[in-house]
């Protein structure tokens, strides 16, 4: 029998793994130089917890059988920091910055094909500040987290979620959520087809091409009709754009070519987000998600949704006792995907780091001073990376995995001897799918 892992699992090797801590050591910089606090939460959750913001469909949860609470693993992380936040911190001082790097899990449209159902995420959120320069600082954090990582072809997809629900607000109840479904995915053939009049239908595909340079979106958005708290959000969305458009070039050392596209069609099919919403794609031609009414992808087979986010003024307030509000703004990035991405343009490791010394004992009488000559290794000041020779290798054999492994210096260890130190010279030669 051939054991496998389970359908839609993945094992990291080590290459993986130190391709994967590649990036998410070079994100905690920057979250921890503006400022942000880790925070780990449960990797279980009660099913109600996970359901009471809205943000979540029943059908993406890997539900877990318990004879006293359904419980689920996370498919994100928001909610369970909203929990925590409001449960376990009572009486902290806000603003509070929290960052997470953790594992999610959730079932997709690929599952049933063999599709990936653990997904790797970090990301910030910034809680009980709603100001738009809280915006600004979000957003400013992720363009410095791509720019660290070296990722330089990227758009920020930018929508508001308050504006957009405004625009829907005339069109009939019935049909407001097919509407939105289909502007969502830019569904053209839908909205021409859906009962509407022609005043209504005009509108659904005015929204469905309000997205382009910030500035020009925002002034057909201002020609519209809008309530007066709207019209606030479009007059904060317009200082963010501006700011944006001051900082980023500046921030990411680039040409003024600012990678923001205003998108009012970036609308959510669920009720999770309350101000602005926005994605980052890896590629500078890809500003748009899947046509449907095209009959195919408009995204590029190269291009990839790295990251996503958006402000939720309503979802911690689900779960605090009181009912408290407290204002949250966050973003994920999506480990997998800015992998693969990294890995395309040859900015990740090539191999597993190589370590600094092997301690070779010669003969069973000189085990307890290669073992203390070790030790002594290990507490240098500086972190030093030491394995042992297990015994059972000719001295050419044990030169060879030196140099097979990218060891720096082999310590020779007799009993009551000075050890002898040999250098190794690597053989660059060597295959890296060998390591």
């Amino acid at each position: 029998m051939v054991y496998q892992s389970p359908a839609g699992a993945r094992d990291l090797l080590p290459l993986d793994v130190a391709q994967k801590r590649w990036i998410e050591e070079r994100l905690q910089q920057v979250f921890h130089r503006w400022g942000y606090h880790r925070i780990i939460t449960s990797t279980l959750e009660r099913l109600d917890t996970l359901m009471a913001g809205g943000a979540i469909q029943r059908s993406t949860v890997i539900q877990l059988q318990n004879a006293e609470e359904e419980l689920g693993l996370r498919p994100e992380l928001t909610a369970s920091i909203a929990r925590t936040v409001v449960t376990r911190m009572a009486g902290a001082a806000y603003p509070q910055r929290l960052y997470y790097n953790a594992n999610v899990f959730r079932r997709t449209r690929e599952t049933s094909h063999n599709g990936q159902q653990e997904f790797y995420q970090a990301g910030v959120e910034l809680l009980g500040a709603s100001d738009w320069l809280t915006d600004a600082e979000v957003l400013l954090l992720l363009a410095e987290c791509l720019n660290k990582l070296g990722l330089s072809q990227w758009r920020l997809i930018l929508g508001q979620a308050g504006i957009a629900r405004s625009l829907l607000s005339p069109f009939p109840a019935a049909l407001q959520d097919k509407v939105r479904t289909a502007i969502a995915h830019l569904d053209r053939v839908t909205l021409e087809t859906l009962p509407l009049s022609d005043e209504l239908r005009s509108r659904a595909l005015f929204m469905l091409d309000l997205r382009g340079r910030p500035a020009d979106v925002l002034q057909k958005v201002a020609s519209l009709n809008l309530d007066l708290p709207q019209q606030e959000a479009l007059n904060r969305l317009k200082s963010l754009t501006e700011l944006l458009d001051q900082c980023l070039p500046t921030q990411l050392g680039q040409s003024p070519t600012i990678p923001v596209i205003l998108d009012l069609s970036l609308i959510q099919t669920i009720d999770y987000y309350t101000g602005i919403v926005f994605e980052v794609v890896s590629d500078t031609g890809c500003v748009t998600r899947p046509d449907v009414s095209a009959g195919q992808q408009s995204v590029p087979a190269q291009a990839r949704i790295v990251g996503q986010g958006g402000r939720y003024d309503q979802l911690l307030g689900l779960y605090h006792p009181q009912g408290e509000a407290i204002s949250g703004i966050g973003f994920a990035l999506n480990i997998e995907d800015l992998h693969q991405v990294l890995l395309s343009n040859n900015q990740l490791p090539q191999q597993t780091p190589a370590s600094n010394w092997l301690v070779v004992p010669e003969g069973q009488e000189a085990y307890t001073a290669a073992f203390a000559y070790a030790e002594k290794l290990r507490n240098s000041p500086h972190l030093v990376c030491v394995e042992m020779d297990l015994g059972g290798r000719d001295p050419d054999s044990i030169r060879d995995y030196a140099r097979h492994r990218r060891i720096h210096q082999i310590a020779w260890i007799k009993a009551e001897c000075l050890p002898i130190i040999e250098s190794v010279i690597e053989t660059k030669s060597k295959s890296l799918l060998e390591d």
